[in-house]
């Protein structure tokens, strides 16, 4: 099947409803996303151009769900206009966003991807936002952190959701802020088409789709911050392939933060502000943070198999999944195994079954897990702490791994480790300001 350009055509947003289309094609088919924004936005902000300018480049990168059917060399946006660090934008979310589609479906092609658009040369209009921030919650334990500091140093902010369901609405629930939630609607002939032979289907870059979507309503609903929460462990990744590293947390990375920050700062004449409150820790640091509090326990979940786009469904974690293996690793040295056992329903390190889940985490095995756990070097600390611990030295997996732990990375070298899991990295976008008043509610 040969097909050689993806089109994105300009989309409309409709004030009244809220309705935002999307359309694109793909040789002679033809799809159409929707979203639904929440109702009373600013008309002025809705007919603005920096909301325009927005528009066009949220239209490209939500396009990433129906160009990977055919995965065409050419990408086309005859009536999206762009300045060259937005085009650099486009070619990175659709190159390095994809990065495990394409090492997942032996696809090469980065440095190989063209893209048609005409020149945006104006100058952006400096478009005042109020001192608040759009908070995007996941339902999992990071944004729940999050949250937490910033209510500590009393920042005003708003919860943030696309499609909320399952532990994203226990958890706005729990927080008590009224928060923004948006629907997206994917197109019913595309996700058939991804099931179907020839085609193409795998993982998309979310946190990207979803940053796109909070900067819409950031402009239409007077917020200055989109406030983020990857940590730094989020920028290992996961394989090599075709000349570059790909990794499935990619647009959570500190790399693509710091593309996305700018192409979103200077689009909205740098009122726009776009970071990761969390970037100067690990997992581990995070799990630390989030253990002094039990409010979230059994509302929150990292758990991706049992909480798709589809639904959720079932318990709020499986307990058979890496993400699974991996929190449970990560809350183990910083929480007694009563509570921990009691938020996952079960002792997940007393399950033999599962070791070679937990020697792919630690690196002792395979690779690390197409999924959003931490670094694999602090998975193996972790793991080597617990051998430490009374409580969690006799578990079968603690036991198992342990020799191999030793032999392969030596005390000495998981011992810095554990040290420097807890040191927190100057490597982040945090505004001095923010940083000041957050530091001291993370000791």
């Amino acid at each position: 099947m040969s097909v050689t350009t993806f089109l994105i055509d300009k989309p409309a947003f409709d004030i009244a409803t809220g309705i935002v289309r999307f359309d694109y094609g793909l040789d002679d088919r033809r799809f159409c996303e929707t979203l639904e924004l929440p109702k009373g936005a600013d008309p002025y902000a809705a007919q603005s151009p920096t909301f325009q300018k927005l528009l066009g480049l949220a239209a490209i990168v939500l396009g990433v769900s129906y160009f990977k059917l055919l995965a065409p060399l050419q990408i086309a946006a005859p009536d999206i206009a762009l300045t060259e660090e937005e085009r650099e934008f486009v070619i990175d979310v659709y190159e390095n966003g994809l990065g495990e589609f394409y090492a997942r479906n032996n696809l090469r092609r980065f440095g190989k991807l063209s893209l048609v658009a005409p020149a945006d040369n104006h100058r952006p209009e400096v478009f005042k936002l109020r001192d608040r921030a759009l908070v995007p919650i996941g339902g999992g334990k990071d944004s729940l952190v999050s949250v937490e500091l910033l209510q500590a140093a009393e920042v005003d902010f708003t919860p943030f959701a696309v499609n909320p369901k399952g532990p994203i609405l226990s958890s706005v629930s729990e927080i008590g802020i009224p928060p923004i939630y948006v629907t997206r609607t994917l197109d019913k002939e595309m996700i058939r088409l991804s099931k179907e032979p020839g085609f193409y289907n795998g993982h998309v870059p979310s946190t990207a789709i979803n940053s796109m979507i909070a900067a819409l309503c950031a402009i239409l609903f007077d917020y200055d911050r989109i406030v983020l929460s990857n940590e730094r462990s989020a920028s290992e990744g996961n394989v090599a392939f075709d000349g570059r590293e790909a990794n499935h947390q990619y647009s959570k990375s500190i790399a693509f933060e710091s593309i996305i920050g700018s192409v979103l700062a200077n689009a909205t004449g740098g009122s726009l502000q776009y970071f990761s409150i969390l970037r100067p820790y690990s997992e581990a640091r995070i799990a630390t943070l989030f253990a002094r509090e039990t409010k979230y326990d059994h509302v929150f979940s990292s758990c991706n198999r049992n909480f798709r786009l589809a639904g959720h469904e079932g318990p709020l974690w499986c307990g058979e999944c890496p993400k699974c293996h991996f929190v449970f690793l990560i809350f183990a040295p910083v929480m007694s195994k009563e509570r921990l056992t009691g938020i996952f329903g079960k002792d997940l390190l007393a399950q033999p079954e599962h070791e070679h889940s937990f020697r792919e985490l630690t690196g002792l095995a395979g690779q690390k897990p197409w999924e959003c756990v931490g670094e694999i070097l602090e998975a193996a600390a972790c793991l080597y702490e617990l051998t430490k611990r009374p409580e969690w030295a006799d578990e079968p997996i603690v036991q198992r791994l342990k020799p191999d732990l030793l032999a392969q990375y030596g005390q000495s070298q998981l011992e810095f480790a554990l040290a420097e899991l807890m040191a927190d990295s100057s490597v982040h976008h945090i505004p001095q300001s923010l940083a000041a008043r957050i530091s001291p509610h993370a000791l």
